[in-house]
């Protein structure tokens, strides 16, 4: 349930029912309403909540699922570990020993479809079931996929802490709040990457799966991996043991990427120094880069080794330079004009320092654009998001453009080979 539906998925490749009880008694009482609505008394199992996490994390989610919290010691934390392994789209029942009203209204609001107090009664299951079955069938929250090209782009910090995380989670919120696009985040930093928590989110172990088996990694993987902030957001990362080496040799960054592609209309990719050294192919496909930077002799430096990169290693991405963390007063190590004139190209945004409003957001758990929406600081934001979009729909109808003029030119070419007709 954490990650976004997917209009794509086929329901034919659910079963249409599955409990997992946690008493004889429980599966005595299912079994027949099961047959009556037409699904297969098999699918009634033992096993309880704790069974259907470890099988669905594993298994496809059905379009109904019933399961026991009976033997569940804390029923909330136990269904968001549920909520982590099951499909969207999946209607989910729960039944229960504990007859409390604070229970029931808790479990509701955590997105479960009913609640069902034991011993269950025959006619209490069918209403539950024909209920569960019409809010499946019913018409999803989805809007169709224009269409229109996929915007993929990566945004890198010429420095550490120049803050490119930082616009990176508000890019990604603003494309959803902006544009209405599907985005995914998919933070590269896998030890130590923040756009989890800077959305208010555990980040899961979905991205240290994927790195650690690469193999796996397909729709279904991606759907329970992603943890999504909204309807139009989800965001892909990991905290791992700072222990644990990272062993890859990329191909799972890349299969990521190929998965987005499918699922959603942006990628955006918070990419760290160290992985554009160590993997290179990760910017192989991308529209845009972003260029984070503070103005310091030391940024200068290696925005000019970077931009030099890019041009060499990423032609066809678009590079954006972003100064940020601007100050408003004092005096700078060095000044604007000096910067570019190192560099020798012109910043295209700069994004004021607002100590205030930084901290602001890192409390409510917010993107700097979402919290900034009035300020300085959350309008230089938007404007970087809208030259992004308009960017990615200019490539588009270039390439369009190029396509048709390629064709015109073979028939051309086509004509002249024939030549001229023979005068009678």
């Amino acid at each position: 349930m954490n990650a976004p539906w997917s209009p794509t998925r086929s329901a034919a490749l659910r079963d249409p029912f599955v409990a997992y009880v946690s008493d004889d008694s429980a599966a005595d009482a299912i079994r027949p309403i099961a047959v009556e609505m037409g699904w297969s008394p098999e699918k009634v199992v033992r096993g309880g909540l704790r069974a259907a996490i470890q099988n669905l994390a594993v298994a496809a989610s059905p379009n109904v699922l019933l399961v026991d919290l009976s033997d569940a010691a804390d029923p909330l934390n136990d269904i968001n570990a549920l909520a982590e392994v099951c499909e969207p789209g999946t209607v989910v029942i729960a039944t229960g020993v504990t007859n409390d009203v604070r229970l029931y209204r808790d479990l509701i609001a955590s997105g479960i479809q009913d609640y069902l107090l034991k011993p269950l009664h025959p006619e209490q299951l069918r209403d539950a079931f024909t209920g569960a079955q019409a809010v499946f069938n019913a018409p999803k929250s989805f809007e169709p996929a224009q269409d229109r090209p996929h915007l993929m782009m990566a945004v890198m910090g010429s420095r550490g802490g120049a803050g490119a995380s930082t616009v990176a989670a508000s890019l990604a919120w603003l494309f959803g709040e902006k544009d209405k696009r599907s985005a995914a985040l998919l933070d590269l930093d896998v030890h130590f990457g923040t756009d989890a928590l800077a959305l208010d989110l555990e980040p899961g172990r979905g991205l240290t799966d994927a790195i650690e088996n690469p193999s796996r990694i397909d729709g279904l993987f991606l759907e329970r991996a992603l943890v999504r902030v909204n309807e139009k957001l989800a965001v892909l990362s990991a905290e791992a043991p700072i222990n644990q080496p990272l062993l890859t040799d990329g191909s799972a960054f890349y299969q990521l990427q190929e998965e987005i592609r499918a699922g959603f209309e942006c990628t955006v990719i918070d990419l760290p120094r160290h992985m554009l050294v160590q993997h290179p192919m990760l910017v192989q496909d991308l529209n845009s880069v972003v260029l984070v930077t503070e103005i310091t002799l030391a940024a200068a430096r290696d925005c000019i080794r970077f931009l030099a990169w890019f041009k060499s290693h990423a032609p066809q991405a678009s590079v954006i330079l972003v100064a940020n963390k601007v100050p408003a007063s004092g005096v700078p190590e060095l000044s604007r004009k000096d910067f570019e004139a190192s560099i020798e190209r012109k910043i295209d945004f700069v994004v004021p320092y607002d100590q205030k409003l930084a901290a602001q957001a890192a409390k409510l758990g917010k993107p700097l654009a979402e919290a900034g929406k009035g300020a300085k600081v959350g309008q230089a934001l938007h404007a970087l998001a809208g030259r992004l979009i308009s960017a990615s729909s200019d490539d588009a109808d270039k390439g369009a453009e190029e396509a048709g003029k390629s064709l015109l030119g073979k028939l051309g070419e086509f004509k002249l080979k024939l030549g001229k007709p023979a005068k009678a």
